[in-house]
């Protein structure tokens, strides 16, 4: 079975190796039919702290690494500074 993925923004990158990933996600109301924003908050590890607050990055599902941390960082991009 595949890895799931999930594209998102990094909020926090304070930790060593880790990054907070905000992912949002998209989904229309069951009864006022207007769509909804939800947005969960991941901790993703990232093995060289190569990215930084406002990076978009694609992260993957792991193994448990730590106590917080199932994702992993598998690419992303760097945000023009």
């Amino acid at each position: 079975m595949p890895k799931r993925m999930l594209q998102g923004t990094v909020v926090s990158d304070k930790q060593d190796k880790t990054v907070i990933v905000r992912v949002e996600r998209r989904f229309t109301h069951p009864l006022l039919k207007k769509t909804v924003r939800r947005t969960k908050n991941y901790h993703a590890h990232d093995e060289s702290n190569e990215f930084s607050v406002g990076d978009i990055v694609w992260i993957e599902e792991h193994r448990p690494i730590s106590r917080l941390k199932r994702w992993a960082v598998a690419r992303g991009e760097k945000r023009a500074k």
